[in-house]
């Protein structure tokens, strides 16, 4: 909230830690924010302070235990919680993830089938969208899942799930997408899906967006052109099979280091560091 009421934040790059853009975060120049979360309810009183943007929240929720997912709210709570997000904003403008689908011998599909189930009777009327995706083991994870013992999903078995999903999800008014799958699932009623979604921010704006598909992003991805102004290694929820925490060392050093102030997310700058204006429009 500190950045949007300065009007613009300080960005790393990931590649080039000494190479800071500048972000103008101005409602004249802001289209729309996109929130993803595990846990809104920090933001949640804070929400009236955004009325001047345009924004909507892509929400995981999953079933996962403490072996997977050590550290998010429990599930009660991170449903009771959207519910709450919901009649704030709306049904149109919080998005339930359930993602990514892991099997495993604890999490099989009979599993997922009742897992997704349960949480959708309870989302539905919260909410009209619900994004999935299938877990792929980035090496960037693959050390913090070691000791899980995963399956791999063919494109049989991917499509029976699919297919079971989205009659749940179809029951229950919601849309089903796909997040950057290899596998194609339209012929049953499943498109891949736009996180950053041009077609759901002109419905919210009121407006004609126009915006290319984000070409820094992987093919799979349907996601249109935006500014990340997250960090890698700042979320302390722990999920095993997160690919944006290296370990949780790096988490705990980088959160330790996060000044309300600091126009970064974490840490200031130094005389090392070369600031640049992004340009955006």
């Amino acid at each position: 909230m500190n950045r949007i009421n300065d009007g613009s934040v300080l960005v790393r790059n990931p590649m080039n830690p000494y190479q800071v853009s500048e972000i103008d975060l101005s409602c004249r120049i802001v289209d729309c924010i996109v929130f993803w979360t595990k846990n809104p309810v920090g933001i949640i009183p804070r929400l009236n302070e955004l009325k001047r943007y345009n924004y909507y929240f892509q929400f995981t929720i999953n079933a996962y235990e403490k072996d997977l997912e050590p550290n998010r709210p429990e599930l009660k709570t991170n449903i009771e919680n959207f519910m709450l997000l919901s009649k704030y904003l709306g049904p149109e403008r919080v998005i339930w993830r359930y993602d990514p689908i892991i099997l495993t011998g604890k999490y099989s599909i009979e599993w997922h089938k009742s897992a997704f189930s349960d949480i959708a009777s309870r989302l539905s009327g919260y909410t009209k969208s619900c994004v999935t995706s299938f877990y792929h083991p980035y090496r960037k994870c693959e050390r913090n899942m070691r000791g899980i013992e995963t399956q791999t999903m063919n494109t049989s078995v991917i499509t029976g799930l699919g297919q079971q999903l989205q009659s749940v999800a179809e029951k229950k008014n919601m849309t089903i997408r796909t997040c950057a799958s290899k596998t194609d699932l339209t012929a049953i009623g499943i498109r891949p899906g736009k996180c950053v979604d041009d077609e759901l921010i002109s419905e919210i704006t009121g407006r004609s967006i126009i915006v290319k598909k984000d070409k820094t992003q992987r093919d799979e991805c349907g996601c249109v052109a935006s500014i990340d102004i997250g960090s890698y290694n700042t979320c302390m929820h722990g999920c095993l099979y997160c690919y944006a925490n290296f370990n949780s060392d790096s988490v705990k050093r980088n959160c330790a280091l996060h000044d309300a102030d600091s126009p970064l997310i974490f840490g200031c700058l130094n005389d090392r560091d070369k600031v640049s204006q992004r340009k955006v429009k």
